[in-house]
């Protein structure tokens, strides 16, 4: 009977061609994108755009150790980013005066290891009394700690630069891999490193005992206590974890951008990286992936068509909240499910009328709002897409408004009857 129970438990774990699928080929298959990259001879608007998008990566998933991965919602993770990039900008500027034999060996390169070990420092002191909460009682101290040190910011000039912030030069020290860290091409280089590094560090945290333990202390903290862990003991170790890979991330900015300034220790960049996480899906390892890759195209790319490019994104979120839970990478998981256990036809045409129904739907409210937003700034512009002239007082404006309104809403109207008689 013993020896029965124990080969049934066996099944239950995943094949080796499973574990191999879903744990190796991913990170060999990031592996050859980051490196094929540069292959494409991108311009120097995408090589800045993908260091962005690096940095944004692991500040995600970083985040998303607390959120997805314990339970903890933070108003102030960026204090751990922030932190982590003063200090690399400080041990840069550190290494270029020379004053150390030790900085004066250190390169530039290993400069998010500085990052790294100062966000888990900064996480050790902040996390001992606030982890010792959760729910909301964790989120109103996170962000009573981000209040805080962002006013610090501004107040300790010596530390953080004031208004001014500290800046540094990449391009001193001794070489690592022959990389200079002064053209954009070097830079890149760099980023896709410790992009890689941070990636893999964060997926191995997730499959220690300590990362699968921090799950079960989200899911039901009682039958954690009762088996012998104390709840609070998991989260303020996982919260150290969060705050050093958070800290890598500031010491990868801190080299691209050679500025820190007490912004980024600010409710902004902790409410984008909140952002990143959920739109992608907290539930997934790879949906901070997906939310950072978006929502930074969309910061970079995005606000040079648009004035608005802030609500869209408002918009995004409320959407992702209230229709698709899972977020981005649940939305295209879910899919790929489905696909797997047949009926796929049948549910590809119901997304794609979803898909209809809701681009045209959308494309009505951002005439809507590019037609606002122009009528409200007085200066006389109007919307003006593939040469049409569209006012705040020009008949076409709202007969495309309502015309695409009513369209998406009949489509949407027509994939739920469709949806209801397959249930």
């Amino acid at each position: 009977m013993q020896s029965n129970s124990v080969q049934s438990y066996e099944h239950l774990a995943p094949s080796r061609a499973v574990k191999i699928r879903q744990r190796f080929v991913p990170f060999v298959v990031m592996a050859v994108v980051l490196v094929m990259i540069p292959f494409f001879d991108p311009s120097r608007t995408m090589y800045s755009l993908t260091a962005a998008m690096g940095i944004n990566i692991v500040f995600a998933l970083s985040y998303n150790m607390l959120l997805g991965r314990g339970g903890l919602l933070s108003f102030g993770h960026a204090v751990y980013f922030g932190l982590g990039g003063y200090a690399a900008l400080h041990a840069m500027n550190a290494i270029d005066a020379g004053n150390s034999a030790f900085w004066s060996n250190y390169p530039v390169f290993m400069l998010p290891v500085v990052g790294f070990a100062i966000g888990a420092l900064a996480g050790a002191v902040i996390g001992w009394p606030s982890c010792k909460r959760s729910g909301v009682p964790f989120a109103m101290i996170s962000l009573g700690v981000a209040e805080l040190v962002a006013a610090a910011g501004y107040m300790f000039g010596s530390i953080f630069g004031g208004e001014m912030g500290v800046t540094g030069d990449r391009m001193v020290g001794p070489q690592a891999f022959g990389l200079s860290m002064g053209p954009v091409e070097d830079v890149y280089w760099f980023i896709a490193f410790w992009t890689f590094v941070g990636t893999l560090g964060i997926y191995a945290f997730t499959r220690t005992p300590l990362g699968k333990m921090s799950e079960a202390t989200r899911d039901n903290p009682e039958r954690v206590q009762f088996v012998g862990y104390d709840p609070n003991r998991v989260r303020y170790l996982v919260f150290i974890f969060a705050g050093a890979f958070a800290g890598l991330a500031g010491g990868m900015s801190a080299v691209n951008y050679e500025i820190f300034t007490p912004e980024s220790l600010s409710l902004v960049p902790s409410g984008l990286v909140l952002l990143m996480a959920y739109i992608g899906g907290i539930r997934y390892f790879t949906g901070p992936i997906m939310g950072a890759i978006l929502l930074t195209y969309m910061q970079s790319m995005l606000s040079d068509y648009s004035e608005a490019w802030l609500l869209y994104l408002g918009l995004l979120f409320i959407a992702i909240v209230m229709y698709a839970p899972g977020g981005v990478a649940g939305m295209v998981f879910g899919l790929l499910e489905i696909f797997r256990h047949g009926g796929a036809r049948e549910t590809l045409i119901r997304r794609v009328q979803q898909a209809v129904g809701v681009a045209l739907a959308f494309t009505g409210l951002v005439i809507l709002i590019e037609v606002a937003v122009r009528w409200s700034n007085g200066y006389g512009e109007v919307f003006e897409p593939f040469g049409l002239h569209l006012g705040i007082d020009t008949p076409l404006s709202w007969i495309l408004i309502l015309g695409f309104f009513g369209a998406g809403f009949v489509t949407l109207r027509l994939a739920r009857n469709n949806e209801e008689g397959h249930a």
